[in-house]
C-alpha cells in the first residue's frame, strides 16, 4: 500500500515538474502578446508555427499530453486511496489546523484547472490544428488575432484570471509536495526551497494573468 502510494506520488512529482518547465516556456512565448501589434502578430504567429511544425517540439508536445493525462489520473488515484484509507473526503477532512487551505483543496483546484484546459485546448489548439485560420504577412496561421479577440471579452478574461488563481495555489502546494517526494526538502535548505517555490508560483501566475488584463484594457492592439 505504502509502496504503491509512493510510486503514484513519484509519477505526480515527475509529471508536475515537467509541466512546471512547460509553463515557463509557454509564458515566455505568450509574453510576445504584449508587444505592439505590428511586431507581436508576426512574432507570436511564428512562435505558434514553430511549436506545430518542429519534430522535436512535436515529441515534447506528446510528452506534455501524456504528462497532463498522467498527472490528472494519478491525482485521482491518490485521492481515492486517501478517501478509502481515511473513510472521508480528502477535501472535507479536519486537518485545517495542521495543513494549508490549498493543500486541503487540491481536488477542487485541480478540477478548475482541468475545466480551463478543456476550454483552452478547444479555443486555441483545436482551432489552430483544424480550423480555417487566415494567414499573416509571413504566411503563418494568424492565431494572434484569435487570442487577442478572446481577451477582449470580459467573461473570458474573468474565467482565465480565476483559473490562474487556482493554478497559483495548485503550484504552490504541488511544488512543496514534489520536493518532499523527491527528497529535496532537507532542513538545511528548506527555507530556500520555500522561497523558490513562492517566487516561481507568483511569477508564473502573475505573468499569465497580466497578459489578458493588458490586452483587455488596450483595445487597439489588433
Amino acid at each position: 500500500m505504502r509502496q504503491t502510494t509512493l510510486t503514484y506520488k513519484l509519477v505526480m512529482a515527475a509529471t508536475g515538474l515537467f509541466l512546471c518547465f512547460f509553463l515557463v516556456i509557454h509564458l515566455l512565448g505568450n509574453l510576445q502578446l504584449l508587444l505592439p501589434a505590428s511586431e507581436g502578430r508576426e512574432q507570436f504567429n511564428w512562435y505558434s508555427h514553430l511549436l506545430s511544425g518542429n519534430i522535436l517540439i512535436k515529441i515534447i508536445s506528446y510528452v506534455l499530453y501524456l504528462s497532463l493525462i498522467g498527472h490528472a489520473v494519478y491525482a485521482l488515484m491518490i485521492t481515492r486511496k486517501n478517501i478509502k484509507a481515511n473513510g472521508s473526503s480528502y477535501v472535507y477532512d479536519k486537518r485545517s489546523q495542521v495543513s494549508s487551505w490549498n493543500s486541503r483543496n487540491m481536488g477542487v483546484l485541480g478540477t478548475i484547472i482541468l475545466i480551463f484546459l478543456v476550454i483552452h485546448f478547444k479555443d486555441y489548439w483545436y482551432i489552430y490544428k483544424f480550423g480555417n485560420l487566415p494567414m499573416d504577412a509571413k504566411g503563418n496561421k494568424d492565431l494572434y488575432s484569435i487570442v487577442i479577440s478572446s481577451f477582449q471579452q470580459s467573461w473570458y478574461v474573468i474565467i482565465y484570471e480565476l483559473s490562474f488563481v487556482a493554478l497559483g495555489f495548485h503550484l504552490l502546494h504541488g511544488f512543496f509536495s514534489a520536493s518532499r517526494t523527491l527528497g529535496l526538502y532537507h532542513p538545511k535548505y528548506a527555507m530556500a526551497v520555500r522561497v523558490f517555490g513562492w517566487i516561481f508560483s507568483l511569477l508564473i501566475t502573475l505573468g499569465f494573468m497580466l497578459i489578458p488584463i493588458y490586452i483587455y484594457f488596450n483595445l487597439n492592439v489588433l
